[in-house]
């Protein structure tokens, strides 16, 4: 993220880390996803016939297009093209154990962006206003990141919402099938915006440097220059928006995330910090993980569901959004009432009794 180039310090630097750097062998995606992310997903990877479905929406769009338009409009990062990018490339896709190494390309736009796009062989986009702003392992973290999208298999649903919203454009003098559309892109963006806090996660475990991945997220949030910002009122700015304690900012906020696909820069740097101090990272980079052989999308369903419904629970009951409190606090009030009208009418299993009552039920 520095304007100048790297010096011979930082080379000797990024050898040594290279050097101790873990590589997690056929680490499964299970292993770092957000939890309400690794439900949707997992919901996704054990419905019959779902991948091909997909695949056919999106066939309606041309995957090899988007490669030649790739190809003829950016740079294809390789040993002779961008070098330090191609060995990044080949690092991450070596620290996560890809099977294929995707594709990387550098295209001309001074917006800070990175993609994934593609379903049958998805390829990396980096901007030209990324590359310029970033130091040498904040591009790990971004490459590490885009890695995470092909490893988890989101590419497909990624490229499928980009073609949504494209189709979305053309179809909008029709009122019934645009809103319609709408629902799905909402869904999808919904669905995205915790894919994003899932391949933060990915690029960590590239990276392997908490502060790499925070410069990131500082530099998108707008420091142009860290000797300008101060890190602990940047997480504060974090903490002020998870704990506003005014309705009308509760409905702001909601209304501000509806069009986005990826979370907030300050939210998503404070989510990643916070995993990066957790046992599950420590516990990774001791290599205790799933790993890919292993996977049994179907009989794990359950338990993956159970985990993003755990996610959002915890989400809920920590939050101190007072919107949020209302609808728990509401929905606690309407599971207590029903449990109490239930077991009036012996529904408690206990033949009737309802000294069952005295017991709080907890808050759903």
């Amino acid at each position: 993220m520095t304007d100048s180039p790297d010096n011979g310090v930082n080379d000797v630097n990024e050898v040594s880390q290279s050097s101790t750097r873990v590589r997690f062998a056929r680490i499964s995606p299970r292993a770092y996803e957000h939890p309400v992310d690794r439900g949707a997903m997992a919901t996704l990877r054990a419905v019959p016939g779902v991948s091909e479905v997909l695949k056919g929406a999106a066939g309606l769009f041309s995957e090899r297009g988007e490669r030649l338009m790739a190809l003829a409009s950016a740079i294809r990062v390789g040993e002779n093209q961008y070098p330090k990018l191609d060995r990044l490339r080949n690092e991450c896709a070596e620290t996560l154990d890809l099977d294929v190494v995707p594709k990387l390309f550098v295209e001309r736009n001074p917006v800070a962006n990175a993609m994934t796009v593609g379903i049958d062989e998805p390829f990396i986009v980096l901007t030209t206003g990324l590359v310029e702003a970033l130091d040498t392992e904040s591009l790990r973290f971004v490459i590490g990141h885009e890695m995470g999208h092909v490893l988890s298999g989101q590419a497909v649903l990624r490229t499928l919402l980009m073609r949504l919203l494209h189709l979305q454009l053309t179809i909008a003098f029709l009122p019934a099938g645009a809103l319609a559309l709408r629902a799905v892109i909402a869904a999808l963006r919904e669905w995205f915006r915790k894919a994003e806090l899932t391949c933060d996660r990915a690029g960590l475990l590239c990276a392997q440097d908490p502060a790499a991945a925070l410069r990131t997220h500082v530099y998108l949030a707008g420091g142009t220059d860290l000797t300008q910002i101060d890190i602990p009122s940047f997480l504060q700015q974090a903490r002020e928006y998870e704990e506003v304690d005014d309705i009308r900012d509760s409905i702001h906020k909601l209304r501000n995330v509806e069009g986005m696909s990826h979370p907030f820069a300050v939210v998503r740097a404070a989510q990643l910090q916070r995993w990066a101090a957790s046992a599950e990272y420590r516990a990774i980079l001791a290599g205790e993980y799933p790993r890919r052989d292993d996977d049994a999308p179907t009989s794990n369903l359950g338990d993956d569901m159970k985990s993003a419904a755990k996610s959002y629970k915890d989400s809920f009951n920590n939050s101190t959004d007072p919107l949020v409190k209302i609808l728990n606090d509401v929905g606690g009030t309407l599971s207590n009432a029903a449990g109490k009208v239930f077991r009036g009418f012996g529904g408690n299993g206990n033949n009737g009794d309802t000294t069952a009552d005295q017991e709080p039920t907890p808050k759903s």
